[in-house]
């Protein structure tokens, strides 16, 4: 992953909500009659280029009529009371509207047919025209309906889109904005109670919105994990049963084998029954692991069906397997610590399997770099690790579709073994398993 993804995933936040479910083609309606009614409402009240101020009479003495007294002397300003003088309208005249005014006007208000689709950028369009509209010389109707756009496309930013800490940082600029420039219109004081107990209304709907995608976007997840742990389980079982099958073969091969050369030449009887006797062992251990620990599906294929003889691949295959690699074009180097042991063959297997995990993510996820495998045989316990120096179009392996790394901590749990994996401080990634053995 390179620093500028890693930046921009810092702020854009967890994605918690997932993504937004397909619109109906109701919601598309709705939106669209939205926007258009906003943008013809925005485009008609900047037309209005007219409007009426209300000032004081100018103070002095005015000629009383026949049969009043004289007006009283005007009052000096003072702040918080009010100005008995009489009041007179004037009329101002904007000056006509140009093409741009006109461009941003319709830009208040159609982007919001897109809200529940691209919600945090149909807010900051929303927002910038409405902030261009209004360095010219936007009419009072045009401010009050642009100032009705902004408010649905906030609510859409927080309701809609999964980068929550964008949609913060979003809000409170544009709040800024508000304050700064003259974006919110004159009400009058009895509209004030509704415009209190609107956002109240809608942020409360919101909230409830909000919880219950939450919930459905975790009983789906918790679900997918299930049916994934399931499906890893059956399938580590299938293996482990191939591996059982094929050391009780070899045990009636050699059973078969001793009884024959029994009379004739017992050293021979011998060595077959050690045979014997180390194929069983290495089959009960195999089940200590497995039972108890691993069901099958019930509903599934038969375990016992197609049974091959041949055992499943260890560690004595790496090299073809990463001679595959390389023949892709990812350099491959290989590193044996240790002194070699024999070991079981579920823990052969799921080192094998650890490798062929790892280089399989080399491969889709780090174009261009190289690979380092490293198997280390310390006192009773195997080490496993695999690292890349990183490369192209690298993302992150968990959460998300880590459904193989999940399965690799599975079938190490079976042996006590463990499994770290994640980014390099210095870019790329690495995996490490350390599994316990014990020699059969």
């Amino acid at each position: 992953m390179s620093r500028y993804e890693e930046f921009m995933g810092r702020v854009r936040g967890s994605r918690t909500l997932g993504a937004p479910p397909p619109m109906s083609r109701w919601a598309w309606t709705a939106d669209g009659l939205l926007a258009l009614s906003l943008a013809v409402a925005t485009f008609v009240g900047n037309l209005n280029r007219s409007y009426v101020e209300l000032r004081p009479e100018p103070s002095g003495i005015r000629t009383p009529e026949p049969g009043h007294l004289p007006a009283p002397p005007a009052l000096p300003d003072v702040p918080g009371v009010p100005d008995p003088r009489p009041l007179h309208a004037v009329e101002h005249m904007l000056p006509p509207v140009e093409a741009w005014e006109v461009v941003a006007a319709l830009l208040t208000a159609l982007p919001l047919v897109l809200r529940r689709r691209f919600p945090l950028a149909v807010y900051w369009v929303v927002t910038v025209a409405s902030v261009v509209l209004h360095l010219g010389d936007a009419a009072d109707d045009a401010t009050r309906t642009t100032f009705a756009a902004g408010l649905v496309a906030a609510y859409s930013a927080a309701m809609h889109s999964p980068h929550r800490k964008s949609v913060a940082a979003s809000l409170l600029a544009g709040a800024l904005l508000y304050a700064v420039f003259p974006l919110v219109p004159d009400v009058d004081s009895d509209l004030v109670p509704l415009l209190v107990l609107l956002p109240l209304a809608l942020a409360s709907h919101g909230v409830h919105l909000w919880r219950q995608r939450e919930r459905v976007l975790r009983e789906e997840q918790e679900a997918a994990l299930r049916r994934a742990v399931e499906a890893e389980r059956s399938r580590i079982a299938r293996e482990l049963h191939d591996v059982v099958t094929h050391n009780v073969s070899m045990m009636t091969i050699q059973a078969g084998a001793a009884r024959t050369v029994l009379a004739a030449s017992p050293e021979l009887a011998r060595e077959a029954m050690l045979a014997v006797e180390a194929a069983g062992r290495t089959a009960m251990s195999e089940l200590r692991h497995v039972m108890g620990l691993l069901t099958m599906a019930a509903d599934g294929p038969d375990p016992a069906a197609d049974v091959a003889l041949a055992p499943q691949p260890g560690l004595d295959r790496l090299t073809e397997l990463t001679d595959r690699v390389r023949s892709s074009g990812v350099p491959v180097e290989v590193a044996v610590r240790g002194v070699p042991v024999e070991l079981p063959a579920g823990v052969d297997l799921a080192a094998y399997r650890v490798v062929q995990e790892a280089l399989t993510n080399a491969l889709k996820h780090a174009d261009g770099a190289r690979v380092s495998v490293t198997v280390e045989y310390g006192a009773g316990r195997l080490r496993v690790e695999v690292s890349d120096t990183g490369g192209r179009r690298r993302r992150s392996a968990e959460p998300g579709g880590g459904h193989g790394l999940l399965g690799l901590r599975e079938r190490l749990a079976v042996y006590g073994g463990t499994l770290d994996a994640g980014s390099r401080p210095h870019g790329g990634y690495r995996v490490c398993a350390v599994i316990p053995w014990e020699v059969p």
